[in-house]
């Protein structure tokens, strides 16, 4: 299947050449890599939208206050800052969260507060200020959740994807991405691994049987982009990506390093999931994606061409087709540094 069978026919070659565009978390991991990106792309103005300051200032610095570059103290759950913020905006990415999956537990009704009024906020802003096209990041534990967290963030996915009846007589269309683990994000166990490992301690393993999806950062921004490129409105993107057992990252890191098992963690799943087998009814596949179309699609919605994905297909780390073997994560770790 080539491109030109999954594309739109009137898709944007470069979805964010001359845009405006807001970056909700834009101070975060992901936030700082798809700002540098969206300004290769030539994106016109960029608002970074966070609620930290000592983060904002850091992050002015390392982009050497490019003047294309708006920077807004805000937090999603205050709406009328979003508005405010989104005015003449074309692009919103919807980066920010609360996702630890522990604290979760302990901390329930923010996380609520956060991922789920705060996403609705961004929800209604978008559609009041007139953009065009919102992307909001969601996480393999929102599949089939067991968490707090991962219930949190499902509820934001159905809200964005419902979003598009509420919007169904205005420009603005709303499409989500789905995918696991980011290689060297600041909440990655990489980082940890190499500290304990330089240090000659014990690597912590939560269990040996673990499987986890990952990708990598520069991956992640890039399946953003293009999913703001195909993106008609109503689709949950989720990209066909390779997984690892976690004794496997361990060697690959420090090989033949001491390990300790130290169970899995409150609401923690041994292994995780990015497309529920109920879902795979709603599941098409085009090229390096698999597509979950909306239950309801009052506003028009066309499911893209591509491979209807068979009754009862599941899309699980411990059973992808695609797993890294510990030499090549060696080569993707290299490739980090």
């Amino acid at each position: 299947m080539s491109e030109s069978d999954v594309l739109p026919q009137d898709a944007p070659s470069n979805p964010l050449d001359g845009t405006s565009v807001l970056v909700t978390g834009g101070t975060g991991s992901f936030g700082k890599a798809f700002v540098q990106r969206a300004l290769d792309l030539g994106a016109q103005r960029i608002v970074v939208f966070s609620r930290d300051e000592l983060k904002q200032s850091d992050v002015r610095a390392l982009f050497h206050d490019d003047p294309r570059l708006r920077w807004f103290i805000g937090d999603i759950r205050d709406r009328e800052r979003l508005r405010r913020a989104m005015h003449g905006v074309d692009v919103v990415v919807h980066a920010a969260a609360l996702k630890q999956v522990d604290t979760a537990e302990y901390n329930p009704v923010e996380y609520v507060r956060t991922n789920v009024n705060g996403s609705e906020n961004v929800m209604e802003a978008a559609i009041d200020a007139g953009v065009r096209r919102v992307v909001a990041l969601s996480t393999d534990k929102a599949s089939s959740p067991i968490n707090l967290y991962g219930a949190t963030k499902l509820c934001a996915d159905r809200l964005f994807i419902s979003a598009n009846h509420y919007a169904a007589h205005h420009e603005t269309r709303f499409s989500v991405v789905r995918y696991g683990n980011v290689m060297g994000s600041r909440g990655s166990v990489i980082p940890l691994f190499r500290r304990l490992a330089a240090e000659g301690r014990p690597l912590p393993v939560t269990d040996r049987r673990m499987t986890r999806f990952w990708i990598t950062l520069p991956q992640a921004v890039e399946f953003v982009v293009d999913s703001l490129r195909l993106m008609r409105g109503g689709e949950l993107y989720v990209p066909r990506i390779p997984s690892t057992r976690l004794v496997d990252l361990v060697e690959a890191i420090a090989s033949g390093a001491e390990t300790v098992e130290v169970g899995i963690r409150p609401g923690e799943k041994l292994h995780e999931e990015m497309i529920a087998a109920d879902d795979s009814r709603r599941t098409i596949r085009t090229g390096d994606r698999y597509v979950i179309t909306p239950y309801l699609a009052g506003w028009g919605y066309e499911p893209p061409v591509g491979e209807q994905m068979p009754d009862g297909f599941a899309y699980r780390s411990d059973t992808n087709d695609l797993l890294l073997s510990v030499e090549e994560l060696k080569t993707v770790l290299d490739e980090l540094d």
